[in-house]
């Protein structure tokens, strides 16, 4: 259904814009939009490829740092005390204002685009994290231990267990803002990316091309969450009821 009403949306938009002679660059037609995803497949797929490889690579990097910095705050109230508030306040910090910083202390490459993706991706993914294991059930911890189970026992097969499904939750948020961050990067400064496409479009007042990049982007975007989604429902099949 919901496939089915965007279809007919998108040729509601065309009869509507050839019906009222919209001038095309304030909106161009829909069919004018699958015209330059065509005619700029190749060009569209360069630098998509470079938008995926620093939207992946900051993705992993951030889900690393994530998973380190949850566990520790988890072992020790104290650190947590002190950083959790530290990590809130730091997301009051527009990227967009930091995104300059990067790009002039580490230049115009790769470096500061991955730097600018991990920062986006990595307050969802520790949230989640931290926010899942306080809940674990302390019970079951303590039935653990009564069964004189190790503290590996514990972690592998109550802990992991339980952060799981708040784990996946925060994979999903962080996979969208990495191609939201890898973009907001390259608009500053690039050579290749769909930042760089998206700015020389809007600059040269071709909104096809821009419509088209956004299309790719959110094509993406979903792409990624629906991945995960997919791979976590794989590694918990306890959340579909199954054995």
């Amino acid at each position: 259904m919901p496939g089915l009403v965007l279809v007919a949306l998108i040729l509601l938009t065309e009869v509507f814009l050839r019906f009222f002679e919209v001038k095309h660059y304030i909106l161009p037609l829909p069919s004018s939009v699958i015209q330059r995803l065509v005619e700029d497949r190749q060009l569209l797929w360069q630098h998509t490829k470079t938008t995926l490889y620093e939207a992946g690579i900051g993705f992993l990097l951030a889900t690393f740092f994530a998973l380190i910095t949850a566990f520790v705050m988890n072992k020790s109230k104290v650190i947590k005390a002190i950083f959790y508030p530290l990590l809130v306040i730091s997301q009051t910090i527009p990227i967009i204002a930091l995104a300059p910083l990067f790009l002039i202390w580490f230049g115009f490459g790769l470096l500061p685009k991955i730097i600018v993706v991990v920062v986006v991706c990595f307050f969802p993914i520790v949230v989640s994290l931290i926010e899942g294991l306080s809940v674990v059930d302390v019970e079951m911890i303590h039935l653990m231990k009564s069964m004189r189970a190790k503290k590996m026992d514990i972690f592998l097969k109550v802990e992991i267990p339980s952060v799981m499904p708040s784990f996946f939750s925060g994979l999903k948020i962080a996979a969208t803002y990495a191609i939201m961050g890898a973009v907001i990067a390259e608009w500053l400064g690039a050579e290749s990316g769909l930042g760089i496409y998206m700015t020389r479009a809007m600059h040269s007042f071709k909104t096809d091309a821009l419509f088209a990049d956004i299309f790719i982007i959110v094509v993406i975007s979903i792409s990624l969450f629906k991945l995960i989604d997919i791979l976590g429902r794989k590694l918990m099949p306890w959340q579909r009821g199954e054995k």
